[in-house]
C-alpha cells in the first residue's frame, strides 16, 4: 500500500510545514529558456540562474530542472557539482509550480501539490498553457524519493510563508484573489492550508508589492527570518506607491500574534530603485498572444525581501547600486550565522520575480 494511502490524515500524522531557515537537503531550481518571458532567448537570465544555484550549492545540493533541448547547454553553463535533471515546464518559477514540503518527526517527508493555473487561468493569467507546469511537483517528489499529496486548492509557494510553529502569512490580494479559487470562502482556505500544512494561524496582509504581476506574493512583500521574526519590504517616500503598502502590513505585523501567542519583531529591508524595464531590455522580448506583454517603462516589482535562505548561506538579489550594500548590511544583521551572498538579478527581475521565486528548499527529514 502507497504512503499517500496509508496517511489519510497528514496532521495526525505530525507532518507540518518547516520554516525556510530549517534544515535542507537539498533545493530545486528549472532552467528559464521562454523567449516571451526571458529576453534574447534567456541567456541574460540563464547566467543569473546558475550565478543563484552557484552561490546555494555553498551549502546544499541545488539540482536544476531543465528541458530535452536545453540540457547540453545547461549542464556547459553549470558548475559539475549542480546536478542537472530533466523536468519539462512551461517555465522557471519552481516556487510556485514544485512541491510544498512538509516532515514529521518520524523521518517522513511528502510534498505537497497544489493547483495551479499561471497565476490567474484566463482571468488574468501570465500565460497559456500551463500543463506541464502542473506536472512539475509531482516529477520533482518522483527523482527526490517523497510521497505526494494533491491538494483542492489552487496557490503557488511563492504566495505563503510559514515559520514552522504553526504561524502562516499571506496576502488577500493573492489568496482571496477571485481567479485562483473563487468558490471557498477565508474560512475554507484558512481550513485547507491547517490540512495540509498544519498551521493554527493565518496572518492576512492586504497588498502585496506595488505592482506585482503575481497578485501580491507575500515572499516580495514579507517573509519569515525565524520564529517570532519578519523581514519587511519598506519604503519612506511618501509619494511612492510602496509607501502606504509598506505601512499597510506593518500596521498589521505590529498588532498580531504568532500562534505562539509571540508579539513579532519586524525587519525593515530598504526599497530598491524604484526599477523600471527599459526599452532595450523589452525590445529583447518576443512577445506573443499567448503571455503577458512586457513594455518599456513599466515598473518593476523589486524587493529585497525576495531572497533564499540557505543551510549556511543567505543568497539576495542585487537590484539597486544607490540601496545594495545597505540590503546587505540589514540581512548581515539578521543572520550573523550565515554568509550573505548577493548575486546581479535584475535578469531574473525582468522575468517577473526573483530569487526567493525561482528555488524551492527541499527540507531535511
Amino acid at each position: 500500500m502507497s504512503i499517500e494511502k496509508q496517511i489519510s490524515d497528514l496532521r495526525a500524522a505530525g507532518f507540518r510545514m518547516p520554516g525556510e531557515f530549517e534544515p535542507h537537503e537539498a533545493c530545486w531550481m528549472i532552467w528559464p529558456e521562454r523567449p516571451d518571458v526571458w529576453r534574447l532567448g534567456g541567456r541574460p537570465a540563464q547566467e543569473a540562474f546558475a550565478a543563484v544555484a552557484e552561490a546555494i550549492a555553498h551549502s546544499e545540493t541545488v539540482y536544476v530542472g531543465v528541458s530535452d533541448a536545453q540540457y547540453e547547454h545547461a549542464r556547459e553553463m553549470l558548475a559539475p557539482h549542480i546536478r542537472v535533471v530533466e523536468i519539462s515546464s512551461n517555465d522557471s518559477w519552481v516556487r510556485d509550480t514544485g512541491p510544498t514540503y512538509v516532515i514529521n518527526d518520524r523521518g517522513l517527508r511528502a510534498g505537497i501539490d497544489w493547483g495551479f493555473n499561471a497565476w490567474g487561468g484566463l482571468n488574468g493569467g501570465l500565460y497559456f498553457p500551463w500543463d506541464k507546469d502542473q506536472r512539475v511537483a509531482q516529477k520533482i517528489c518522483g527523482i527526490s524519493g517523497d510521497p505526494v499529496f494533491r491538494a483542492p486548492l489552487i496557490l503557488e509557494g511563492g504566495s505563503i510563508h510559514v515559520d514552522g510553529e504553526g504561524t502562516l502569512m499571506t496576502t488577500e490580494e493573492c489568496l482571496l484573489n477571485p481567479n485562483r479559487n473563487p468558490d471557498l470562502s477565508r474560512e475554507e482556505i484558512e481550513s485547507l492550508l491547517a490540512q495540509y500544512l498544519n498551521i493554527s494561524k493565518v496572518i492576512w496582509i492586504g497588498r502585496g508589492t506595488f505592482n506585482d504581476e503575481t497578485d501580491g506574493h507575500i515572499d516580495n512583500l514579507a517573509c519569515f527570518v525565524r520564529p517570532g521574526e519578519v523581514a519587511l519590504h519598506w519604503c519612506d517616500d511618501p509619494d511612492d506607491p510602496q509607501y502606504a503598502i509598506a505601512r499597510e502590513a506593518y500596521e498589521v505585523l505590529s498588532n498580531t500574534c504568532d500562534a505562539k501567542g509571540r508579539s513579532l519583531t519586524i525587519h525593515k529591508l530598504p526599497h530598491p530603485g524604484p526599477l523600471y524595464i527599459s526599452p532595450a531590455e523589452a525590445g529583447g522580448i518576443h512577445l506573443n498572444r499567448d503571455s503577458h506583454p512586457r513594455e518599456a517603462g513599466e515598473r518593476l516589482a523589486g524587493s529585497y525581501v525576495n531572497f533564499y535562505i540557505g543551510n549556511q548561506v543567505v543568497v539576495f538579489p542585487l537590484l539597486d547600486p544607490a540601496r545594495d550594500e545597505e540590503a546587505r548590511a540589514c540581512l548581515q544583521r539578521i543572520f550573523p550565522e550565515r554568509e550573505v551572498i548577493g548575486v546581479n538579478a535584475r535578469e531574473i527581475l525582468l522575468g517577473g520575480g526573483n530569487i526567493h521565486c525561482i528555488t524551492q528548499q527541499q527540507p531535511a527529514r
